[in-house]
């Protein structure tokens, strides 16, 4: 069986800083045709911060999509033509004020792959210290950040006070390698 889909016109209709959306008219298989609304997106970075005393390093910011400030990993958007370790690194930077001696990717996954082409790759950093100068987030940010036991993550996802699917993604896979260390 045969499982593509073939583009047969594509319509921009909105064209922003982060996203852009465009409306594709597809070919199945069977000569059928159909709509899909695409968000395209650069792609982005998540990255797991585990101090040394086995706190992760998280931020809390307000998203107006979700109406609340959630609890999320450090994060950010690919600078046109950057490579996702030099993004991962500066948003660390950035949003926290560390820097990581060590930085292993834990994986890459599309965030919402039935409209979206948002590739979300995913970081474990480790051997973290602080900048000596305060972290420099963007402007148009507005950022705490808090360290976490661990131990805490459990009850947070179970109580849903970590809702934020890019960290309970990238929090799991790294708990599971940092177990075994």
């Amino acid at each position: 069986m045969e499982l593509s889909e073939h583009v047969v016109e594509t319509k921009q209709i909105y064209d922003g800083n982060v996203v852009h959306l465009r409306v594709d008219t597809i070919r199945l298989p069977d000569g059928r045709e159909s709509k899909r609304e695409i968000v395209v997106h650069r792609g982005a970075v998540c990255i797991v911060a585990i101090t040394e005393e086995r706190d992760l390093l998280m931020v809390r910011q307000f998203r107006l999509a979700a109406g609340r400030a959630l609890l999320e990993v450090p994060a950010g958007t690919l600078e046109e033509g950057e490579e996702p370790h030099d993004c991962a690194l500066r948003e660390l930077e950035e949003e926290t004020g560390y820097t990581a001696g060590n930085l292993e990717p834990l994986f890459s996954a599309y965030l919402a792959p039935g409209y979206s082409t948002e590739l979300m790759h995913a970081f474990l950093a480790t051997g973290l210290f602080k900048r000596e100068s305060p972290a420099m987030m963007d402007a148009d940010e507005n950022i705490a950040v808090d360290r976490i036991p661990m131990t805490e993550i459990d009850r947070l996802i179970a109580d849903g006070e970590l809702q934020d699917s890019k960290s309970i993604a990238g929090i799991l896979t790294a708990l599971r390698l940092v177990a075994d260390r």
